[in-house]
């Protein structure tokens, strides 16, 4: 999402396949397919991977529920290589590209849902969302980040959203944990959890193939989203992130072929995971240098995202306004900003 010329320069990264159009596939491994899902977004992709399993195929992730994945799916189910048979599905994260239509899959094909725990319950409660009225919490705290009145009212409107873009769930999951190594058709895949993108976001590792789902986790060309929420106004997501960025570079080898959720699939792990990281670190400068006088959290989108973030899409000022928070706690937990509320409730940053 941030993209400011002072920067580090972006290492070169090398891209082996050509990009299937949305709605395509193709082979990239041995047994192992690039399914290319669109979406309705300005992000019109998301990036998901079959893998030979047995007499059929293991899924990892599964696009948003709406009808076009859904007759991509019937199409794709004509086209992949036999058997068409589904083995297992599992699920990188809770977000609705990559969940929503697992619940659908797992009861077309009979088989089972395989997710992280704190994922799996994190999804479960903000469907339950549906139908309720905005908590007073989320209000408040997108008041205290500066929103106006017109953009609160739109998020009054608006909230219980995320579970119209999910197929519900099924009432059990086989939980897949750090470290864990599952047989997947042929080879061992090592399960490998980092967070702040997400609560406990898995990823894939096949030593034998050299491969690794990275899922949202690590992009080639666009940053994770790293927000705080108002369900955890306390959460410092960006440390997270961050130590996850470093766990990811000492346990997974550079010379992988990353499969990414969205963007291309390519090698150079180590220089992208040192690039975000990086990248994050002259971020924080910048907005140490806007807080030389107080600012609220709308104040600081033009110097994080280099313009500023209107009220017309409440969906990207959202976005916007969690991962200015993610930025500013940073900086508050590490002692190099204070916070305080005026009268309207409203909190100011400064540097310290």
């Amino acid at each position: 999402m941030r993209e400011n010329p002072s920067d580090p320069i972006k290492p070169v990264l090398q891209y082996p396949f050509e990009t299937p159009a949305p709605g395509g596939w193709q082979e990239v491994a041995p047994g192992v397919l690039w399914l290319r899902m669109p979406m309705p977004l300005a992000l019109n992709h998301i990036n998901l991977w079959a893998v030979r399993d047995g007499d059929g195929w293991a899924l990892f992730d599964t696009g948003m529920r709406n009808e076009e994945s859904m007759q991509t799916w019937r199409r794709w189910w004509n086209e992949l290589p036999g058997p068409h048979r589904m083995t297992r599905i599992f699920v990188t994260h809770m977000h609705p590209d990559h969940v929503g239509m697992a619940g659908w899959m797992t009861r077309k094909f009979g088989v089972r849902l395989w997710m992280s725990r704190l994922e799996y319950l994190t999804c479960r409660v903000l469907c339950s969302d549906s139908g309720r009225e905005a908590p007073a919490e989320g209000v408040a705290f997108y008041q205290r980040a500066g929103w106006s009145d017109t953009a609160l009212e739109t998020y009054r409107a608006r909230f219980g959203n995320f579970g119209k873009h999910i197929h519900a769930l099924p009432d059990s999951f086989r939980r897949v944990s750090d470290g864990e190594r599952i047989r997947i058709g042929e080879h061992d895949w090592e399960v490998v959890v980092g967070s702040g993108h997400s609560p406990e976001h898995a990823c894939f590792h096949c030593p034998d193939l050299k491969l690794f789902i990275s899922g949202d986790q690590v992009l080639p060309r666009i940053s994770s989203n790293v927000s705080v929420y108002p369900s955890e106004p306390d959460a410092d997501p960006m440390r997270d992130w961050l130590d996850s960025l470093a766990m990811l570079r000492r346990r997974v080898p550079d010379d992988v072929l990353v499969l990414p959720a969205h963007n291309d699939a390519f090698r150079g792990l180590h220089a992208r995971v040192d690039y975000l990281a990086t990248s994050q670190t002259h971020t924080l400068a910048r907005l140490r240098e806007r807080l030389a006088t107080p600012c609220t959290v709308v104040d600081t989108f033009a110097t994080l995202f280099g313009r500023p973030i209107g009220e017309s899409d409440v969906n990207l000022l959202g976005m916007a306004t969690g991962e200015a928070l993610a930025c500013l706690t940073r900086l508050v937990r590490s002692g190099e900003a204070t916070c305080r509320e005026d009268e309207h409730g409203v909190a100011w940053y400064q540097a310290s």
